[in-house]
């Protein structure tokens, strides 16, 4: 049975908002307050902190809102972007991507980094502006120069993708490598494919496998299952099925569909684990109920065999069935025969 290595190019758009944290030697509330109301900005840009977290104050959305923007009136940055997120969250105020995107605007034309990600993320997703990949390169692009990891990712996706940019696959293994060597596991797996696929770089299984094992290491699931196929083909690694096993479980284990159904494999074949049919069945279920097509043929026949449950040529039909409708030739096929036999 054929086990594909799947590789997904995914941009990681979501919003990754970040809450600024105070110093242990911030003032008490009170002394805070007094501050603030004398229209210091930093003490109204802590006293929303406070308000926020509920740190010497009950905590009150509302009322970190109202000191963060008497803050960002005045040009904090910080402030300015903390408002954003509150705007973006609807926290404290009605839920208004237009009024988030003019916060983390004013911060990120101060060079704030997370407002500059943030700001690309609106205009990739289209929130609060005209959706435009030109301008989510842009605001991408000046977050990333700064270190910012996940600015660093989603750039090397507009590279790899070509959305705002012309599609250069040496740019985006430019970007996933600044990325992955901070330890951005989806920057991580992205790397390792591009080595794995000879994408930007020469083809290399070794390096592949590297990159996938930093991500998988960090829980990443698609590494893992990558890291699997790698020990059952014995690229970039000697072949291990034992270790194979242990990788597509833990991808398995986060639900991650082609991990169940390869795992399914090695119980069947007993690759890797003692052969058993029931946990072979297990698996198979588990990616069938997801939709994956191969999942649902293995599961066919496993009832057709009547090998880890009851023979049962009713059911076998059924997920031939499914798997057909799910694009598998071989699933159409079988169902075709079954169906011509009677069943």
């Amino acid at each position: 049975m054929n086990k594909l290595l799947k590789k997904m190019m995914v941009a990681l758009l979501s919003l990754g908002l970040v809450q600024a944290v105070w110093a242990d030697n911030v003032p008490d509330f009170k002394k805070t307050l007094q501050a603030a109301e004398q229209g210091y900005a930093k003490a109204q840009f802590n006293l929303g902190l406070m308000y926020y977290n509920g740190q010497g104050v009950r905590q009150d959305y509302t009322q970190a809102v109202q000191w963060y923007r008497k803050a960002a009136e005045q040009g904090d940055a910080k402030a300015q972007y903390n408002l954003g997120v509150m705007y973006d969250n609807g926290q404290g105020v009605r839920q208004d991507d237009a009024q988030a995107v003019q916060w983390y605007r004013k911060a990120a034309e101060q060079g704030y980094v997370k407002a500059q990600y943030n700001l690309g993320v609106m205009y990739d997703n289209g929130q609060g502006v005209r959706q435009d990949d030109a301008q989510a390169v842009q605001w991408y692009r000046k977050a990333a120069e700064q270190g910012d990891a996940e600015a660093q990712y989603n750039l090397g996706v507009m590279y790899y993708d070509g959305q705002g940019v012309r599609k250069n696959y040496v740019e985006a293994v430019k970007w996933y490598r600044k990325a992955a060597e901070q330890g951005y596991a989806q920057a991580q797996y992205n790397l390792g494919v591009m080595y794995y696929d000879g994408q930007g770089v020469r083809k290399d299984y070794v390096e592949a496998v590297k990159w996938y094992r930093k991500a998988a290491e960090q829980g990443y699931a698609k590494a893992q299952y990558n890291l699997g196929v790698a020990y059952e083909k014995g690229k970039g690694v000697r072949q291990d099925y034992t270790q194979a096993v242990q990788w597509y479980r833990k991808a398995a284990e986060q639900g991650y569909a082609d991990a169940q159904s390869n795992l399914g494999v090695m119980y069947e074949e007993g690759q890797g684990a003692s052969q058993d049919y029931a946990q072979a069945v297990q698996w198979y279920r588990k990616a069938a109920e997801q939709g994956l097509a191969e999942a649902q043929y293995n599961l066919g026949v496993m009832y057709a065999k009547g090998e880890g449950v009851r023979q049962n040529y009713k059911i076998t039909k059924e997920w031939f069935g499914k798997a057909c409708n799910n694009g598998l030739q071989r699933g159409c096929d079988a169902y075709r025969i079954l169906n011509q036999a009677g069943y």
